[in-house]
């Protein structure tokens, strides 16, 4: 029988960190005028950290025997047994429909169809689509943007095509990294079925694009944005500079990347950027 533990374990409450994109538009969009609501912020967010967990407890019901064959994934509450894929698919539900409800309760109406769209292309994504080399890297960047949109929606603004150029390009790069990783700790198909449509060549190629893109799409941000003040426009763009550089440097070096958390809690390095470049934009925008 599952613990409490055991549950704990399959919402990987260490992955809401991902949710940092919810915030990305917010010092954006309070120099542009916007108000900040705490407590309907905070309730969309909490639905969306709970909707996250329903997606890994259902990704881990249905990937099972995949898992079990994964050198790290087998340790998974459900792979090793501790939780069974029964267990694990009426968590997940019992998540999503709280986390539901956490988002209805924020009053804002696009943040709930949000949750609901994040939920449905992760279903897809379970379902079948991961197996598509390319649409899986999609689906993946897909709900980091979603993040972002979601941001956007607490605040009641309407996202820029800046902020979602950016943040696409940003996501896309984390999702090819992620698949890097896969193919440099030798896993082929039978881990991860959309493996075999992928090479560390084309990766790594891919992973340079978006990179490229990602830096491009923000300086030209940084010079073309009304919000930010003359002469201060370009103070966060070093530490994206250097962020995506180190994180790009890490995953050739040392093979890491296969979870963008796991890398950017570990170190210290990009910690400290990540800190800089808020502190910078805040300053950039009068905050």
């Amino acid at each position: 029988m599952a613990t409490p533990l055991d549950l704990l374990e399959l919402a990987r409450p260490k992955h809401w960190a991902k949710n940092a994109f919810v915030f990305m538009p917010v010092p954006f969009a309070l120099a542009s005028g916007a108000t900040f609501p705490p407590l309907p912020f905070a309730l969309g967010l909490i639905g969306f950290c709970l909707a996250n967990s329903a997606v890994y407890a259902f990704n881990d019901a249905r990937d099972v025997e995949q898992d079990r064959r994964h050198p790290r994934n087998r340790t998974r509450p459900v792979a090793s047994g501790r939780v069974s894929p029964l267990a694990a698919q009426l968590f997940s539900a019992v998540l999503l429909i709280v986390g539901g409800a956490a988002a209805a309760a924020s009053g804002s109406r696009t943040a709930l169809v949000i949750l609901l769209a994040y939920a449905a292309l992760n279903a897809a994504y379970s379902l079948g689509a991961k197996r598509v080399a390319l649409l899986d890297v999609f689906l993946l960047s897909s709900g980091f943007v979603l993040r972002v949109l979601l941001g956007c929606a607490l605040i009641d603004v309407v996202p820029s095509s800046w902020l979602l150029l950016c943040s696409s390009a940003l996501a896309l790069f984390l999702a090819l990294t992620k698949r890097r990783a896969d193919v440099a700790r030798g896993l082929g198909s039978d881990e991860r079925p959309s493996l075999g449509g992928y090479n560390q060549t084309f990766l790594d190629q891919a992973m340079t694009l978006t990179a490229c893109l990602t830096l491009i799409a923000y300086a030209l941000y940084s010079m073309e944005a009304d919000v930010l003040i003359p002469g201060r426009e370009f103070a966060s763009l070093p530490f994206v500079v250097f962020g995506v550089l180190d994180y790009l440097r890490v995953a050739h070096l040392e093979d890491r990347g296969g979870s963008p958390v796991d890398l950017i809690l570990s170190s210290p390095t990009l910690l400290i950027c990540g800190l800089g470049w808020g502190v910078a934009t805040l300053w950039s925008v009068r905050l």
